[in-house]
């Protein structure tokens, strides 16, 4: 049985920690202080009985164990919303609710925007965020086990009966540590056919625009490593164990520790960010709300 240490309400606390990469952001975001965050992760630690962080000057980084506790705590934080949903329900309570995927790379700013705006507009509705790769959540949107989604519109083949409302453009740049970051203020990558790459797995939008770069190239990256979500990912990149390809979006999230360096014009690859949910739903009225305030976002990023 887990220590009496380890709450759901710490394992919330972690997972919007590793969201936002910042104790007085996450205490922002959850109403507590800075101390009280602190105090939680530190808990966790106790309770997990291993090491979490590690300190960076005066900020926390989290460990590649915190980040798994809370890739995990995320499935387990829905699961415990859903059962509670289905308690009420059987009560004759019943409740609006959206089932909304997402990618890792959106948790830092738009999809908590998108989440707000749309709770503002119906106070009594409840969203579920799942979270996961352009290729699981696209697949999980076509087999109705989501309502909606926020990830990259696919470069071909977007199945029919879909609805896509634009939310944004991003551009990938190469993402070096600190310590060996390139001279150059723009990047041809034929002077990097030496290096080597890690990058997300198959089925991230980032993986697909990863490659897509490469092609125009005209050469292979040597990939050392494949890691399962954006995160580590930008972690290895700021231990400088390689670099990366990253979207612009994920800048402030480690831009103290990783430099972002913009490619030459004629490897641009665009990733289009959009809000996608089935036709068949656009008349259900959570989701029309959700899609108003996508196409706000939109109006708001021009």
């Amino acid at each position: 049985m887990p220590n009496e240490e380890v709450t759901l309400r710490k394992l919330e606390i972690l997972c919007s920690f590793i969201r936002t990469g910042n104790l007085a952001k996450t205490a922002e975001e959850l109403g507590l202080s800075s101390v009280s965050v602190h105090k939680a992760l530190h808990s966790l630690e106790v309770g997990i009985g291993c090491l979490l962080f590690v300190r960076d000057g005066r900020a926390l980084k989290p460990l590649p164990a915190a980040t798994y506790l809370a890739e995990t705590s995320f499935d387990i934080l829905n699961e415990v919303g859903r059962m509670i949903k289905k308690t009420r329900s059987k009560a004759g309570i019943e409740v609006g609710q959206i089932r909304l995927g997402a990618m890792y790379s959106l948790t830092s700013n738009i999809i908590p925007k998108l989440i707000m705006r749309t709770k503002i507009r119906r106070s009594d509705l409840d969203i579920d965020l799942f979270l996961g790769s352009n290729e699981d959540l696209m697949s999980k949107l076509l087999s109705g086990n989501i309502d909606a989604t926020v990830i990259a519109i696919p470069s071909a083949n977007l199945p029919e009966g879909i609805q896509v409302v634009p939310l944004f453009e991003d551009r990938l740049y190469l993402a070096s540590s600190k310590k060996n970051k390139p001279k150059q203020s723009s990047i041809d990558l034929a002077d990097y056919r030496n290096e080597e790459f890690l990058t997300l797995q198959d089925g991230f939008a980032t993986t697909s625009g990863f490659y897509d770069v490469f092609k125009l190239a005209g050469f292979e990256p040597k990939v050392v490593m494949k890691v399962g979500d954006i995160f580590s990912l930008m972690n290895m990149v700021a231990g400088d164990m390689g670099r990366t390809l990253l979207p612009g979006r994920v800048r402030d999230l480690m831009g103290d520790a990783i430099e972002f360096t913009p490619l030459n014009a004629k490897y641009e690859v665009i990733q289009r960010i959009a809000l996608m949910y089935l036709q068949a739903n656009e008349s259900n009225p959570n989701i029309l709300a959700l899609a108003a305030e996508a196409r706000m976002l939109h109006r708001n990023n021009k």
